[in-house]
């Protein structure tokens, strides 16, 4: 027999799914910090000389790229087990699943962040920072108080929009195992026997529709006190 639907059970939904918001958080940290780290080196490599590795970046962001999400999550889980079993006989099935997931999600951010990076470089250009070595400043003066600044401003409406993706890709997680929101949604929904099922994903696309939206405001906040030129032009205005 169908249940009507419940205004509160959405509610009731919400309370039991957002305590699981530490966990969608911590992979989201966990994959902006390991990813961040991938994707300098592939800039690095990028603008490196050596053609082996400019071909090599580009291999690696292409392959990425072309391979789903949840494709790349259930290689991460199911190979990087069998590669250490393999090579060092160490056993990691019963690691913590959390790892996997941030393991596959870095993965896919680094490819994006690290086209962010190129695409503000060449923006940017050599120009500023040859100036600034001009005027007497070190290398390291040179970009962390000419070139960082401006290439933040530059790079955060890209850089927003791929923290919310990934806090999307985020919800794959459950496929694997691990209760984060989405993962606790799903577990509602088996508990009720597959009842509420749409009360539990209203409550799980307001919760997110939520989060994208603080993300969108921190970003125009940030663009705002960054760039100089439209701050001034709101104070006139």
């Amino acid at each position: 027999m169908a249940r009507p639907f419940s205004g509160i059970q959405i509610w009731n939904s919400f309370l039991t799914i957002i305590p699981y918001f530490g966990v969608t958080l911590g992979v989201v940290l966990g994959t902006v910090l390991l990813g961040l780290l991938l994707a300098i080196l592939l800039f690095v490599w990028k603008l490196s000389h050596r053609r082996f590795l400019n071909r090599l970046s580009d291999v690696y962001i292409n392959i990425i790229r072309c391979t789903p999400s949840i494709v790349l999550l259930f290689i991460v889980y199911y190979g990087i087990p069998k590669l250490f079993l393999g090579l060092f006989n160490a056993d990691l099935n019963f690691a913590p699943k959390i790892i996997y997931v941030i393991i596959s999600l870095s993965l896919i951010y680094s490819a994006s962040l690290a086209e962010i990076m190129r695409s503000v470089y060449l923006a940017m250009g050599k120009a500023q920072y040859e100036a600034a070595l001009s005027v007497g400043l070190s290398p390291f003066q040179a970009v962390f108080r000419i070139m960082l600044p401006q290439g933040l401003v530059i790079a955060l409406p890209n850089l927003g929009n791929s923290l919310i993706a990934l806090f999307k890709e985020g919800s794959l997680a459950f496929t694997i195992g691990l209760i984060d929101m989405m993962g606790q949604g799903n577990l509602i929904i088996s508990r009720n026997y597959g009842a509420y099922s749409l009360e539990t994903y209203i409550a799980l696309a307001i919760i997110y529709w939520a989060l994208t939206l603080i993300i969108e405001e921190i970003f125009h906040q940030l663009e705002k006190k960054l760039s100089p030129q439209k701050s001034a032009a709101g104070g006139k205005a």
